[in-house]
């Protein structure tokens, strides 16, 4: 994992730093069945942030840690054979308590999420479950949240209000007091043809009435200007959040994938992802993500799980 770049920490680093010597996290890592997923387990448990349970099949488990030179003699493994099963395992023990976090392995995110949101899993909320990316990128000067990338697909409008009062809430856990929140479209005006710009509008004033909390939002703002002051100067956008916006709100899950895909490939961003709405995070990593970006995303639970505590 890189702990420096441009001269300053990145934010896995940050966050390490911030909750080192607090408990590990409790996580039930789910069929963890690749060297990828399986050492970037072991290296947050190593790490102190996690105290992984390893479901799936115990046999295969154990092959990979010694082909990849892993010690998991002291990391519990629940035995069962299929994914689908590892999956519902997870579910059960995170609405009983025994972990406070889900990590996905190297199964496919429509079977965790299957289990996670069943009615027998129990661990839905009042909220609508959404994604967050957390994006430390060289060249913006902090770290941005990109909402929705891999949950929701094409988002109604009330489905937004879930998904920007869920960033909002995770922003708060890592101590931004008052996120600035910039929901994208492809234009900055308002445009009756454009879902997301009418989107923009009606969110707006739902933060007006009070039906979305403790943010500052504007849009529809383009990503430029979101992004780059100067971008908003030219444009003769006047807005507090253009150009220093904590939290990314993109059109829908193609957008937001492609973008926060984008700043970590070519754009040399390092990233993590958590869904969050449910009764306890879920540390959503792709299968071609890092063992660095893994480590990042259980710091992340880590830290959001922390926040809700000391809110109580």
């Amino acid at each position: 994992m890189h702990i420096e770049r441009n001269g300053r920490p990145n934010f896995s680093e940050i966050l390490a730093r911030q909750y080192q010597g607090s408990k590990p996290l409790d996580v039930a890592v789910v069929y963890p069945c690749d060297g990828v997923s399986l050492r970037g387990a072991v290296l947050a448990a190593r790490g102190g942030a996690i105290r992984p349970l390893l479901i799936g099949p115990e046999e295969r488990i154990n092959e990979l840690a010694g082909v990849g030179g892993l010690d998991i003699e002291d990391i519990d493994i629940h035995d069962v054979e299929y994914d689908f099963e590892a999956a519902e395992v997870a579910a059960r023990m995170a609405r009983s308590g025994e972990v406070a976090a889900i990590m996905k392995g190297s199964l496919h995110t429509d079977v965790l999420m299957r289990a996670i949101v069943s009615r027998e899993a129990g661990l839905r909320t009042s909220q609508r479950m959404s994604h967050v990316f957390a994006v430390d990128h060289p060249g913006y000067h902090k770290l941005l949240l990109v909402t929705d990338a891999a949950i929701n697909m094409t988002p109604t409008l009330r489905e937004k209000r879930d998904i920007v009062q869920n960033a909002i809430d995770l922003a708060h856990r890592l101590g931004i007091a008052l996120p600035k929140v910039a929901l994208l479209a492809a234009v900055e005006t308002v445009e009756d043809n454009v879902e997301a710009t009418v989107h923009a509008a009606a969110l707006c004033k739902m933060a007006d009435r009070k039906q979305i909390r403790g943010g500052l939002l504007d849009g529809p703002l383009a990503l430029d200007n979101a992004l780059s002051a100067e971008a908003a100067r030219i444009k003769g956008i006047d807005s507090e959040v253009a150009g220093d916006a904590d939290i990314l709100v993109v059109p829908n899950y193609e957008a937001g994938n492609m973008l926060a895909k984008e700043m970590e490939l070519l754009g040399g961003a390092h990233t993590a992802g958590l869904v969050i709405g449910a009764k306890v995070p879920v540390i959503l990593t792709s299968r071609a993500d890092s063992e660095s970006a893994r480590v990042a995303s259980c710091l992340l639970a880590k830290a959001y799980v922390k926040g809700v505590r000391d809110s109580l």
